[in-house]
């Protein structure tokens, strides 16, 4: 191989490197939004409904603030199996392309830089320990006065909220 392509392919592998980084370190981000919903059930219908929901996603109530009329759930979340496996491919992917590259360029200690490839499984091992924590839902409900609507205010991860949407059908507001 020519000389130039070598240090040129090296660059680019190491800034996919920078790049999977980033995203093995994202997939532990809290994402955390507020949701304004409508439910066309009045409140007092929407309640139950709501309590066998977050019940059957193992959350419990651990506040009830009645001057605001709104409950805080908590949950644990557990981390994703196969999310730590594809972070743990992943990241053996771009060791081993890397390792490839080096041992290219320095070809003397080339089976010594295949070894870079056994710290793979630290990207899952980071996903686990980060991922798996307490969740917090605040959730508000108020009548509204038209048309026996109820309206949903929700603090929560935005998957929670999308899958709240799913299961009670409920349009943003």
């Amino acid at each position: 191989m020519d000389t130039p392509i070598l240090p040129s392919t090296l660059l680019l592998t190491l800034l996919m490197s920078v790049g999977l980084f980033f995203f093995i370190r994202a997939s532990t981000k809290d994402r955390t939004e507020t949701a304004q919903l409508v439910s066309q059930l009045n409140e007092a219908s929407l309640m139950p409904q709501l309590k066998d929901y977050f019940r059957a996603r193992s959350y419990r109530v651990a506040a009830v603030d009645p001057q605001k009329n709104q409950v805080t759930m908590t949950g644990f979340v557990k981390p994703s199996w196969f999310l730590a496996i594809f972070l743990t491919i992943l990241a053996a992917v771009g060791f081993t392309c890397l390792s490839l590259i080096l041992s290219l360029l320095f070809s003397s200690q080339s089976f010594l830089l295949y070894g870079i490839v056994i710290l793979s499984p630290i990207s899952g091992i980071f996903y686990w320990s980060k991922a798996g924590r307490e969740e917090k839902v605040l959730l508000t409900v108020e009548d509204s006065n038209s048309e026996q609507k109820a309206k949903i205010t929700v603090i929560a991860h935005r998957d929670e909220i999308i899958s709240l949407e799913e299961a009670l059908q409920l349009k943003r507001a």
